[in-house]
């Protein structure tokens, strides 16, 4: 077969494509929107009837994935590392609840926070949980993981986790395909209570997960993807995670590494290759993109007698992406640093695209609110938090997706008035729904506007959930009709936008405005089509 040049995400993608995948289920979330992205705009995954929809949320995209494993199919659930966080319910019961058709969860960590909220390592998670994970160093062991991981999760029936970064996600590279394989036929579990978490069942359970933790260790410690290579310089031992691997390799700049290497591809650590490697070297430098989980983890191990050293003691950068001039100089190898950008080079932030809905719904928001004093204005994660950028400051909070609602309502509930939040129309029905119907139960005195651009902007335009449904939405969680105001956020109906939302700011209840306008890239991607027609 000839090879393909993959971006890391779309060698996953192709990967459960060829390996009998019946389904991925996702939330659009950078570096992880790729992957869906591959399997809908991809002819063979149609022919194959692999659903590939977009979810509400994070936490309905595990679990339909789950819901799917349950049937015998193998399914697989996508996200990036915060979205995990939605879903961390459903995934830490999957655990306990095991799975019936091979379940992966790829989820997709920003180092550097790249366009994300925190560099969390989704590492832990999988620690946590006490299932497998897979972290693959380049995009044919991404792809190759994926044969591996449903392989894996069907003969210990649980989930397995695949943890990539950014720059291993958007990247390309070559990658030579495998033979495809047919779909799973359905089947249901054959323990009929496996699913149901009665507290006598989850304990049987539970008990079941704890019991398998020796064999996971054996298969970490057998795996393809964790290999020991022995050096003849024992004053310093190497071990290198996923992706840092590569930037050992770079380092060398080619030559093979005279320090003995561990690499590591697969959890749980594998104790008596870590023994190896912490048995005989005076010093062990642990490279791993994110936390610094395995170095914390052999400070504790017994077989370490070498000094470790990694992000926790300075030796690396406790935040951000590794790149080979960090790995080489905490081994001390010479590397060049580049001259320091000039300070005529400015920084260019990122800004609203020229002609967006959201630059007239911010100026009509912000003279509305004007002389009712700062601070009051709650947000939310989308390209409208740009508003919190010159020459706006129209913002005062930006936290996880879904807090503009909830965080607004308990400032409302404090004494403050007016008290506004802003939200996008897939973030509403990602998790602003239930925030609203809180303020509705309550009613909290809060003004809600809802930037409808009729898609999810912030990853690229994929399909809102939202769309032609939102005074429907809101009307059904118990806002008064009379308070769901639509507005259209041009500067031709500037004056008119401001009295509305001037007239809500004033209701001592939950009101609602939409400003409803197509974004502008999803428009002019839309006329472009109609004219290629």
């Amino acid at each position: 077969m000839d090879k393909l040049m993959l971006l890391g995400d779309e060698a996953i993608a192709r990967g459960g494509m060829d390996a009998g995948m019946s389904g991925i289920y996702a939330y659009p979330g950078t570096p992880s929107t790729e992957i869906m992205e591959y399997v809908q705009n991809n002819f063979s995954a149609a022919a194959g009837n692999i659903f590939c929809q977009w979810s509400a949320n994070e936490k309905t995209a595990f679990e339909a994935a789950l819901g799917m494993s349950y049937t015998g199919k193998r399914s697989m659930a996508c996200m990036k590392h915060v979205g995990l966080n939605v879903a961390a319910d459903p995934f830490m019961n999957a655990a306990i609840t095991g799975v019936n058709g091979g379940f992966l969860l790829v989820v997709a960590d920003d180092p550097s926070m790249h366009s994300s909220q925190n560099e969390q390592d989704s590492r832990y998670y999988g620690k946590f949980a006490m299932i497998p994970v897979l972290e693959p160093i380049n995009q044919q062991e991404a792809y190759d993981m994926v044969f591996y991981g449903f392989e894996l999760s069907e003969k210990y029936k649980l989930p397995v986790m695949i943890r990539i970064t950014t720059r291993l996600a958007h990247s390309r590279s070559a990658v030579m395909p495998a033979a495809q394989l047919k779909q799973n036929v359905t089947g249901l579990p054959s323990d009929p209570v496996q699913f149901v978490l009665l507290p006598g069942i989850a304990r049987r359970r539970y008990r079941g997960l704890l019991d398998v933790q020796k064999e996971l260790v054996t298969e970490s410690a057998n795996s393809p993807w964790n290999n020991f290579t022995d050096g003849s310089d024992k004053s310093a031992g190497i071990i290198a995670c996923g992706l840092a691997y590569n930037y050992l390799i770079e380092a060398y700049r080619g030559k093979q590494p005279t320090n003995p290497v561990l690499k590591i591809g697969q959890y749980p650590l594998p104790e008596d290759l870590v023994g190896k490697i912490t048995g005989t070297c005076e010093r062990v430098l642990v490279l791993e993109e994110g936390y610094p989980i395995v170095e914390e983890m052999l400070r504790g191990f017994p077989v370490t007698s070498a000094k470790i050293s990694g992000r926790m003691d300075g030796t690396l950068p406790r935040d951000g992406e590794l790149n080979p001039d960090i790995v080489a100089g905490a081994l001390g190898m010479p590397f060049e640093k580049g001259p320091a950008i000039p300070s005529i080079v400015k920084n260019r932030p990122p800004s609203f695209c020229a002609g967006c809905g959201h630059i007239d719904m911010f100026n009509a928001l912000l003279q509305s609110i004007d002389g009712y004093g700062p601070g009051r204005v709650f947000s939310d994660i989308g390209c409208y938090t740009l508003g919190a950028l010159e020459p706006y400051n129209a913002i005062n909070t930006c936290v996880d997706m879904g807090a503009s609602i909830t965080m607004a309502k308990g400032a409302a509930d404090a004494g403050l008035h007016p008290s506004v939040c802003v939200i996008g129309d897939s973030t509403f029905t990602h998790s602003g729904m239930t925030g609203l119907l809180d303020a509705v139960n309550d009613r909290s005195a809060i003004t809600v506007l809802i930037g409808d651009n009729s898609t999810t902007g912030m990853t690229g335009g994929q399909k809102s959930s939202a769309t032609g449904r939102i005074e429907d939405i809101c009307a059904g969680i118990g806002v008064d009709p009379d308070h769901i105001k639509v507005i259209n956020p041009l500067k031709k109906h500037h004056d008119e936008n401001v009295k509305i939302i001037n007239r809500e700011l004033e209701y001592r209840g939950v009101s609602v405005v939409i400003a409803r306008r197509e974004c502008i890239q999803v428009a002019m991607r839309r006329k472009k089509e109609e004219k290629s027609r």
